[in-house]
Parts: C-alpha cells; sequence; structure tokens
C-alpha cells in the first residue's frame, strides 16, 4: 500500500510531536527512522534500494571533494551511472527490452529478448534520485562541501515530507537545515497548518472530484462522446494542478511546521503567457533541475549553434523530461510537445513583442494566457492516458467535439456515483472558479494575511467549511496523487 492523504496526517503530529520533545542532538535520528518507517509503508525491502543509492553517493561526495583533476569527473561519472542505471533498472528496463525487440522484429533480425521483469515501481524513485545527483553534482562544482555525516546525508535523501513527490531540493538549501534547532514557533506551526489544509483541500475536494468525473473517459474514450472527452481534457490539467499542488502544499506545510523551509513548487502556472513561463511556474523543482543540471550545459556545448543549440538543447531536455514522468511512448511524446513549444517560444520573440504592440496589452495577455493554457492541456493528454494510440483517439476527437458543441446537452453526459453529471460538472466548475479567484486574491493582496485581519468568526468560518468539505469529500473515490508514481 502506499501513504493517502488522510494516512500522511495520522502521521504527521506523532512524528511533529516526538521531534519537539527530543533534545537537538536525537531529532536527525528520530526523522531518519520516521521517513524510513513512511517509505516501508509502500514495499518494505525496496528500503534497500535507497540505501544503496545514499551509500554510493555519501562516500562519492567524499571521494570527489577530496580528489583532484580528473579523478573527481570519474568518482562524479560512478556515482551518476548508479543513480541513473537504478532508475533504468527499475523505471526503463522493460521500456527499452519491448521497443528493442520489436525494432529488431521489424528488421527481421533474430534475437532471443531479454526476460521481463515484473514488479511495482519503487515510490518517488524519480525525485530521490534527482535530489541525489544534485547532490554529487553540486560538490562536484564546489557549491556545497561534501557531508560527512552518514545521518545526516540519509535524512537529506529521505525527508519524508518531500519524499515521494518532491519538491526536489539542493543540498544547499536543505542539508543545513537538519544541524539548526528548530523551536516551536507558533506562528510557523499556524502558518504550516493553514498550508496543510489548503493542499488537503485541493487534494481531496478539488482534485479527487474532478478524478472521479473523468478518469472512466481516460480509461475507455471510446464510450464516451466526443463533448464528453473535450470537457474531460479541459478539466484534467485542473485535476493535475490541485494533485500535484495540493501534495507540495502540504508537504511544505508539515515541513514548517517543524520550522524547515522547503522550495516553492507552484507559482500560478495558469497565468503563463507562454509556455517558457509556465514551466518556470509549474513543478519549479524538476524544471529548475532540469535548466541547471542539462539544458544549461547542453546550451554551453552547442553555443556555436548559436539560438539552433538552444532549441537542440530544450528539445533533448524535454524529451528526457517527458521520458522522467514515465517510461512510455505517451510521455515521451508530452515531453516532445513542450519542447516544441520552448523552441517557438527562442524563435518568435520578435514577432511576439510586434504582436504585443500592435494589440493593446490587456487583449495580448489575455490571447496568451489562453492559448498557453490550451497548448498545456493538448500536450497533457499525452501525460493522462495510458496508450499512445489512446491518446490519438482523443486528440482526433477535439475537432468533432468543437463542432458537437453547438447541439451540446448537459443530459446526454453518463451519471457517476450516484451524482448528476450535470450537478457534478456545475460543482465542479463552481470549485475551479473559487480556486482562481483566491489564487488571484492571493497574487494581489496575499489572501492569508488578509484573512488574519478579518473577524475570528469569518476566518474560522472559511477554515471550518474547508475542514468539513475535506471530510465529507473523503468517502467519495478517494485517491492516490498521480505523482506518487513517479
Amino acid at each position: 500500500m502506499s501513504f493517502n492523504s488522510f494516512q500522511f496526517f495520522l502521521f504527521f503530529p506523532i512524528v511533529t510531536l516526538i521531534y519537539f520533545l527530543l533534545p537537538q542532538k536525537f531529532r536527525w535520528l528520530h526523522l531518519l527512522i520516521a521517513s524510513c518507517l513512511f517509505y516501508m509503508a509502500f514495499i518494505p525491502k525496496y528500503i534497500l534500494i535507497l540505501l544503496f543509492t545514499i551509500a554510493v553517493d555519501y562516500v562519492a561526495g567524499i571521494l570527489i571533494e577530496n580528489a583532484e583533476g580528473h579523478k573527481r569527473k570519474m568518482f562524479l561519472s560512478l556515482s551518476i551511472i548508479a543513480n541513473v542505471g537504478v532508475l533504468c533498472i527499475f523505471k526503463y528496463y522493460n521500456f527499452f527490452n519491448e521497443n528493442i525487440t520489436e525494432v529488431l522484429r521489424l528488421l527481421h533480425i533474430q534475437a532471443h529478448p531479454m526476460p521481463v521483469l515484473r514488479y511495482l515501481l519503487p515510490l518517488g524513485l524519480s525525485f530521490h534520485t534527482f535530489q541525489a545527483m544534485s547532490y554529487t553534482i553540486e560538490v562536484y562544482r564546489g557549491n556545497q562541501k561534501a557531508e560527512r555525516h552518514v545521518g545526516i546525508y540519509a535524512l537529506y535523501v529521505m525527508f519524508y515530507p518531500q519524499l515521494v513527490a518532491g519538491p526536489i531540493e539542493r543540498p544547499q538549501n536543505l542539508l543545513h537545515q537538519f544541524r539548526e534547532r528548530h523551536e516551536f514557533v507558533y506562528a510557523d506551526v499556524i502558518d504550516g497548518l493553514k498550508l496543510m489544509l489548503w493542499g488537503l483541500f485541493k487534494k481531496v475536494v478539488i482534485a479527487d472530484s474532478i478524478g472521479n468525473l473523468i478518469t472512466p473517459v481516460f480509461h475507455q474514450p471510446q464510450a464516451f462522446t466526443p463533448v464528453t472527452i473535450l470537457i474531460a481534457v479541459i478539466l484534467f490539467p485542473f485535476q493535475l494542478y490541485c494533485d500535484f499542488a495540493g501534495y507540495s502544499d502540504i508537504a511544505l506545510g508539515a515541513a514548517r511546521v517543524m520550522g524547515f523551509k522547503l522550495m516553492r513548487n507552484f507559482n500560478f502556472p495558469f497565468i503563463a503567457k507562454n509556455i517558457s513561463e509556465f514551466w518556470r511556474r509549474w513543478h519549479i523543482s524538476l524544471s529548475t533541475w532540469l535548466s541547471d543540471y542539462l539544458f544549461s550545459p547542453l546550451s554551453i556545448s552547442f553555443r556555436n549553434w548559436g539560438k539552433w543549440g538552444a532549441i537542440a538543447a530544450v528539445n533533448i531536455t524535454f524529451l528526457l523530461a517527458g521520458l522522467w514522468h514515465g517510461a512510455s511512448w505517451n510521455f515521451v511524446i508530452f515531453g516532445i510537445l513542450n519542447g516544441i513549444a520552448l523552441s517557438y517560444d527562442i524563435l518568435s520573440k520578435k514577432f511576439r513583442k510586434k504582436m504585443a504592440s500592435a494589440i493593446s496589452l490587456p487583449v495580448y495577455s489575455i490571447l496568451s494566457i489562453v492559448l498557453t493554457f490550451l497548448y498545456f492541456t493538448m500536450s497533457s493528454i499525452f501525460f493522462r492516458v495510458e496508450s499512445t494510440p489512446a491518446g490519438m483517439y482523443i486528440l482526433g476527437s477535439l475537432g468533432p467535439a468543437l463542432i458537437d458543441l453547438l447541439h451540446f446537452n448537459f443530459n446526454n453526459i453518463l451519471s457517476l456515483n450516484g451524482l448528476t453529471t450535470k450537478n457534478h460538472f456545475l460543482f465542479i466548475l463552481l470549485l475551479i472558479v473559487a480556486l482562481e479567484s483566491a489564487e488571484y486574491l492571493q497574487r494581489k493582496i496575499n489572501l492569508v494575511s488578509y484573512l488574519e485581519r478579518k473577524s475570528f468568526v469569518l476566518r474560522w468560518g472559511i477554515y471550518y467549511l474547508m475542514i468539513v468539505m475535506i471530510l465529507g469529500f473523503s468517502g467519495i473515490g478517494q485517491q492516490t496523487f498521480i505523482y506518487f508514481q513517479f
């Protein structure tokens, strides 16, 4: 089994209470044991994989720091090979095995296929692998001292709030915090709990409500009308955002209660005016990781190609970003589509400036936001579907759906979970409007601070309403966090 949001909330207060009761010198050990127990709730023996990579990178960090010349690069390379090797075995072996076998068959080359490995993907493998790799790379670059305390380093990789779905932290931000004394600070506790409440609301009330409605459509799109498919496609980015940003809020909030500060992972992505800006606002810890450790080195290598070098670098980066999300062709297509959009951003800078000056800025901004959202929505089809043919079928349904919208009738959509889909759909629209309104106010006036200045009755009335809604929706098809699979 894996932790869902409510199991996390049962686990969190016990860990936090013990953390503050313990002397400082034992707190790292307590958090490490708690993180191990948290991870072992999935498949206990998989912790051996994590311990292997921790041991490799701990030793590699010290060797890199003490070495000179080409030996530094050799130790870094061995560390990266070990990390990527574990990732390839558990996440990509079957994918590459199947595709190589198929290519050989098409070329009429006789070959004995390698055996298929049958196992569940270790929880959060891509996340903690990237976090571990950032440590050795930063030691190699001289931006981080090698950590001599093996327990502190293990905790850096395994810190339970962000272990399975990020944010992907850097050693400069997180490692030193495990040595610092964190007192019980009322303001941090309250702010952290509010952030966790908001994250849980986004996950349980909004994301799961959308998921319950649209999951059957993505499982079997042929059984639904083009208009229903179109609605599911448009709603999915909101489900994905509320699910993943909800987890990030819970992780940041849980850490803040104990005095730890994790990096922000989302910054209002649906107001982005182009795909480049979108990825600066969406899954920030991954996009900055890719930029620092993949795109920038590739850009330097291709610098003699001018802007075409940047385009080559960005497409390679997002091809690999697609594969990072999953070992299937639909994720590869997702990465390629985003790489194409980013290439357009590079090539069209002058054209977009002319367009912005030719029409009024507000109109241009609104059109840019809408088109960016629609493009990401289209690319997200391949993020959500279970196979590439299903993605192509859904993509092909969008044209007929736009025509059918002229004859659209709510009553033609199937019922789900005892609720009329019309009511369910309208409720979801209301939730999305509430979400976007809250985020708009947060950008303009800092909604949390604004509420603090209002009456106790209004403030706690809102908090209790959110709690009641979370409890009320918790039994209606609660779903595992989407990014737990990565």
